[in-house]
């Protein structure tokens, strides 16, 4: 059984920096996709950035120039720097594990992040 657990987010000012942090337990780390997601009220989960088992990277308008995803398989973790936050970044972020590439994926609780002044 995968165990997704997320961490690190929290209220942060604008303009300010957070790091989630990803572990999984109980899967393949190596071989899965890593994917962050983001979730606010009432709407769905929506990409924020993935890294594939060999380190190609896709960011989507969310992540894109000021989040940095990136992955340590010696630990099972993947992390989201976030910088230069937005209000608008506002919303519960949530990991996903992927493997193989053809299943619905494991996901954990997530992490709230909220940004504000």
């Amino acid at each position: 059984q995968v165990q997704v657990v997320e961490s690190g987010g929290g209220l942060v000012q604008p303009g300010g920096s957070l790091r989630l942090t990803c572990v999984v337990s109980g899967g393949r780390f190596g071989h899965a996709a890593m994917g962050w997601f983001r979730q606010t009220p009432g709407n769905e989960r929506e990409l924020v950035a993935r890294i594939t088992s060999g380190g190609n990277i896709v960011y989507t308008d969310y992540g894109n120039g000021r989040f940095t995803i990136s992955r340590d398989n010696s630990k099972n973790t993947v992390y989201l720097q976030m910088d230069n936050l937005k209000p608008e970044d506002t919303a519960l972020y949530l990991c996903q594990y992927r493997f193989p590439w053809n299943t619905p994926g494991d996901w954990g609780q997530g992490t709230q992040v909220t940004v504000s002044s």
